[in-house]
Formats: structure tokens, sequence, C-alpha cells
């Protein structure tokens, strides 16, 4: 998967912050852990590119750098909590956002639950991830932090490989080295030193009891700034809290078990994004319910006569990338290329409506930025059990599929019923498109278009 497209918005109080976002559906922002920043690099860290790609399988993930880190202006000097609501607000704000999920690890958890509290409208669910509501809950039992401050102003370098080896518990001495070059170009250490002054200060607890989301308060057993014990005092003064305790030591959700970690994200947020992006899914095994996409290129023939076959497999490339992405990205499987489209099968219709969305909008961009090489596809969904031989799928479920893709028009994402219903509760809008006669079916279908 290719790098995502890096933006920018800027803040009431005029610092440039950058984001991006990927996938499709209910919108999840990640708030980043601050001061560790930098969303391009991240993005070329294995495992953090991994854990992304699972959050953001039937989600819109928004991931940004805070001020004075990563992509964002560095010369900033205020790093209150009011601030860092204000970059969360900003990039909301940017993407039109009334509503949506947040994800706050580490210091970004006293930001956002002050976010939370005063916006009860537009947070829908909170997940705290190793955080706390005080500076004295975070500084307190940490003599190993202590320690580690000692190292801040007088050798940087070893400071960053400490943190990356003694806090964020990478095992490896190259994964440690790797983190502590990460973390010197994320932040410098004038950053650090304001950052860190700010958050022995902060205190958000009096805004614990304001809160009106679900909230998830999940920690490692064997992390210790903030303790466990921190973290049951934060879940019990938030009203009906959920506190979840998980085996590790470390504040990274992408090591030690991080399938626990992403399971339990997955129960609370309420979706399937427990598994991981490299997972296959099923093509179909005998009796197997799948959910069954396919695209077609609008006037592929015509476009390749008139521009050149050149041309012409270029933009298949565009095409055949496009789809390719979104299946990595949400769990889809290749069944097979048609000529003018691909056909593929998930075990999730919400997967398969997310890949959806993600292929149109990839297109859509492609096609605003090259309009003299527009690329315009009709996608149709539906759900069955199909039958497998050979590595491909067969049966009315797959041809039903088929037919309701050719009734769809360029842009256009239609689905059967049994599609809407199964992805029912995920944050889809549909709109119903009444029922059309299909080529080989008796009864009429009844086909909703899934607005992206």
């Amino acid at each position: 998967m290719s790098d995502p497209r890096i933006q920018y918005t800027r803040t009431a109080d005029g610092v440039n912050i950058a984001f991006w976002t990927i996938g499709a559906g209910p919108a999840l922002v990640s708030m980043p852990n601050i001061p560790w920043s930098h969303i391009l690099m991240e993005w070329q860290t294995p495992e953090l590119r991994a854990l992304f790609q699972r959050l953001a399988h039937s989600r819109t993930l928004i991931r940004y750098d805070g001020r004075g880190t990563g992509l964002s202006d560095r010369n900033v000097e205020e790093f209150s909590v009011a601030s860092h609501c204000r970059d969360l607000a900003a990039v909301a704000d940017h993407l039109k956002l009334d509503r949506f999920e947040l994800l706050a690890p580490g210091h970004s958890g006293p930001p956002a639950i002050a976010f939370a509290a005063e916006n009860p409208d537009r947070v829908s669910r909170l997940a705290l991830w190793c955080t706390y509501a005080t500076g004295a809950d975070y500084l307190r039992h940490s003599r190993q932090l202590a320690a580690t401050r000692l190292l801040l102003d007088r050798d940087w370098e070893m400071y960053t490989e400490t943190v990356a080896h003694a806090t964020w518990g990478w095992s490896s001495g190259e994964q440690a080295r790797r983190f502590a070059s990460f973390i010197r170009e994320s932040v410098g250490v004038d950053i650090v030193n304001k950052v860190r002054e700010a958050i022995d200060s902060c205190d958000v607890s009096a805004s614990l009891p304001k809160l009106r989301c679900p909230t998830l308060v999940a920690h490692r057993r064997g992390f210790a700034f903030p303790s466990p014990e921190a973290a049951r005092s934060l879940a019990s003064q938030i009203p009906e809290a959920r506190l979840v305790l998980l085996a590790g030591s470390s504040p990274a959700p992408f090591l030690d078990d991080v399938d626990a970690v992403v399971d339990a994200l997955g129960e609370f947020f309420g979706t399937e994004f427990g598994r991981a992006a490299a997972e296959k899914q099923p093509t179909g095994r005998h009796g197997a319910p799948v959910t069954i996409l396919f695209t077609d290129w609008e006037d592929s023939t015509a476009l390749t006569q008139r521009q050149g076959d050149e041309k012409g497999q270029e933009m298949l490339h565009v095409h055949n990338r496009a789809v390719r992405d979104a299946l990595r990205g949400h769990g889809g499987a290749e069944v097979k290329h048609t000529g003018d489209g691909i056909m593929a099968s998930f075990a999730s219709a919400s997967r398969a409506a997310a890949a959806a969305i993600a292929i149109q909008r990839t297109l859509s961009e492609h096609t605003e930025a090259n309009p003299g090489s527009p690329v315009r596809v009709r996608i149709g969904l539906n759900a069955g059990e199909p039958v497998a031989e050979e590595g491909d799928i067969f049966g009315s479920s797959v041809q039903l599929a088929a037919r309701v893709c050719a009734r769809a028009e360029p842009g256009q994402i239609l689905a059967s019923d049994v599609v809407r219903q199964l992805a029912a509760g995920k944050g889809f809008l549909w709109s119903d498109t009444g029922e059309h006669a299909l080529k080989g079916f008796e009864e009429p279908v009844r086909l909703y278009q899934l607005r992206w």
C-alpha cells in the first residue's frame, strides 16, 4: 500500500497540523502519542502500519501530528491541554466530522478527556490507552522515569535510546535504535522539555464525571507510569467506564500482544477490525457466507481506442491498484480479474462496503487530478453462500453480484438488501433505489445505493 496523502489544517491559534486519513466508514480519530509523533515515519514502521491497517478495516482512520512534532509546525510555545484540544478540533472541523470516535494513547489522554467532556455531541466513544487524568498520577511510582529524565539535557541520543528500550519495551537492539531514531526525527529536545512541564502540571480530573460517551480505560498490567492503580482510579471516576487490564509492560499497543489490544478495541467500538490486514479472507468454502464485490470500468474499450493501448493500460493499472489497495486495507481477497474489473470476496459485509467506498474515493481523487484520463467504475455488492472450485467461486449469489454491478452507474455503489442488513449499525449511509428486474432472475431485486 502506498503512503497515505499528507494534508494540513490550521488551528484557531495559527498552528499548521499535518494529518492523513485511510479506510472508509465511521470516523475514528487516533490522537498522537505526545510527544513522539511523526505520521509519515509511523506509516513506514511495519508494526505501526499493520496496526493502522487493522483499525481502518471498518473505519475511516484519521491520524495527525500534534503541534511541535512530526510534520506539524515545530516553532510552538504552548503545550497546554487546551492547545492540544485545538489541534484535535482543527482536524475534526476540517474534515467536517460532526460525530466521531476517539482513541487517545499516553499523554493525549488528558486533552481527549477535556475535549470529550466539553463536546458531548461530537465524541461518540472514547478509548483511553495507558493514560491518566493528572500529572501527579503520571509521576507517581516512577523512579525509572525520573532517572530517564536526567539524561534529557545531558545526552539526547542516549535519552532516546533509553526511552525506546526501557520505557517502550523494544527488546531488540536494532529495533530500539530504529525507534530512538524515530523519536529524534519526531521532536527536538526543547519541545520535549516544554511538553514535560505541561504534563507535570496538567489536571483534567474535574472533567471525568462530565463524560457522557461510552469510555474504555485500557492499560498494561506491567506498565508503571501511570500504574495500573492509576488506571483503576481513572475508570472509577468516569460514569460507567469499562476497565480492561491487558498482559505486558509496553505502552506501545503494537508491541507485546497486539491481538489482545485490537480485540479489546474491536469489542468496545463494536466492529470487526480484530483480524490482521494480511490475513486472507475465505473465497467461498462450500456453504460459507461471503460478500462478493464486482468492479466494472466504464467504457474501457472506447477509452482505449480513443487514447491508445499504452494509455489504456496505464488507466487499467490505476484501477487495479486502487482495488487491490482497498482489498489489502479491508481484508478482502481477489478472486479473479474480469478484464474490465475485479471480482473479490470478503468474510464481512461491512468490510466489503468500506472497501467499495475506498475504491471510489481513490478513483475520484485520480479523476479530479487527471481529468483527461478519468477512471470511473461501477461497483456491485451481494452476499450469499457460493460454491468454491479451483480458486474461483460460483452460484446464484455471484451471478446476482455481477448483475447488481451492471445496473450501477459509473461512480456508484449498489448493493442487495442482504448486504445492507448485514452491515446495519456500522455507520454507512444507504439510499433505497427500489426494485429492479435483473437478467436471469425471475423476481425483482431491491437495491440500495451506498453513499460515499
